[in-house]
């Protein structure tokens, strides 16, 4: 199958290109340039790509035109600006790139007889999270605003399910993810990359909120998520699914923090007392409606995914071959 996805050369879009490709599917891109240490230029995902667009969502002419040679047959909409910080400091570019574009890709797609469904990629963190009992999000929750970030998101999330509600040409779904690990994630203000940067330089990293519960998964298992909703999407079903660990791997920001360092082997952190944005302090999801309908559930436990994680940076410390070690991974984790 002819496969477009946004975003590609970002953390989770370079590993789902290559989960893509290892399943047999033909992948497309369409993204901003990477930078030189990402997990798309160091595993080498360009050469798994068939077109490899660099393209800005906001400008409807190019991404048009990019469509329109590529034909694909779906698209995985990623693309985003999706650093909460970030969010504070560009908010206009934040809710131009996470909405104006959601809605380019949503209209210039209609015009493409070739692309048969849309899977747009939102955040668990579009809930309204203001409620004091810690429950678990169900897709029918009500959805909310906090940071620029998240609202921008729980926006570009209700307009693809008005604009899914009136769509006659496509059939489109929404997934909402937890946070996700693994091998790769160079992003700003993110905790493994700052973990792994601190210890590489041997300084101590900064944890803003080590006692914050976040639903934690390994990126493979989520995106294996999408891949799923992709097959129920081509069927003809639209609809919301969230992707989560299992009530029992949900687990604070700290024990993260500490495991991964055990198994790099090296690295510390302290307690971030400077002024930060803030976040919630439980933040977890009801994943049953993809177990039940898409018979989707992680196949790596908590620990396993902190191993096969630090396991990736260790390779790149020790200048081992990333492209090996990513496909190796892709390759366990489909024969699992």
């Amino acid at each position: 199958m002819k496969i477009l996805i946004t975003g590609h050369t970002g953390f989770k879009g370079s590993w789902l290109t290559l989960l893509l490709n290892k399943m047999g599917h033909e992948v497309s891109g369409l993204s901003l340039d990477p930078s030189p240490e990402s997990h798309f230029s160091l595993s080498g995902i360009t050469k798994f790509v068939r077109e490899d667009y660099r393209v800005d969502i906001r400008d409807k002419t190019a991404l048009f035109a990019s469509l329109k040679e590529s034909q694909p047959q779906f698209i995985f909409h990623l693309a985003a600006q999706s650093l909460v910080k970030e969010s504070f400091r560009k908010p206009e570019y934040t809710y131009d790139v996470n909405v104006n574009g959601t809605l380019n890709i949503l209209e210039t797609s209609q015009k493409l007889p070739s692309v048969k469904g849309i899977l747009i990629v939102t955040s668990d963190k579009v809930y309204a999270n203001t409620r004091e009992e810690k429950k678990a999000f169900s897709e029918d929750d009500p959805l909310g605003f906090s940071d620029p970030y998240s609202t921008s998101k729980a926006m570009a999330d209700l307009l693809s399910q008005s604009w899914s509600e009136n769509s006659k040409e496509q059939v489109i779904g929404i997934a909402r993810a937890g946070n996700v690990i693994g091998g790769g994630d160079f992003g700003v203000d993110r905790l493994i990359p700052d973990l792994f940067h601190h210890a590489r330089g041997q300084t101590s990293a900064l944890v803003r909120y080590p006692k914050a519960v976040r639903p934690w998964q390994y990126v493979l298992d989520c995106l294996y998520g999408y891949v799923l909703q992709m097959h129920f999407i081509l069927e003809g079903h639209r609809g919301v699914f969230n992707f989560g660990p299992e009530s029992g791997q949900y687990f604070e920001v700290e024990k993260v923090a500490n495991g991964f360092l055990e198994l790099l082997g090296r690295g510390s952190w302290t307690l971030d007392k400077r002024q930060n944005y803030g976040e919630s302090d439980f933040l977890t999801l009801n994943s049953g409606k993809a177990a039940s309908i898409l018979k989707w559930s992680n196949r790596y436990n908590f620990q396993n995914s902190l191993k096969l994680t630090a396991g990736w940076y260790f390779d790149y410390l020790e200048g081992k071959d990333l492209t090996k070690s990513s496909q190796s991974q892709v390759e366990d984790f489909l024969a699992n």
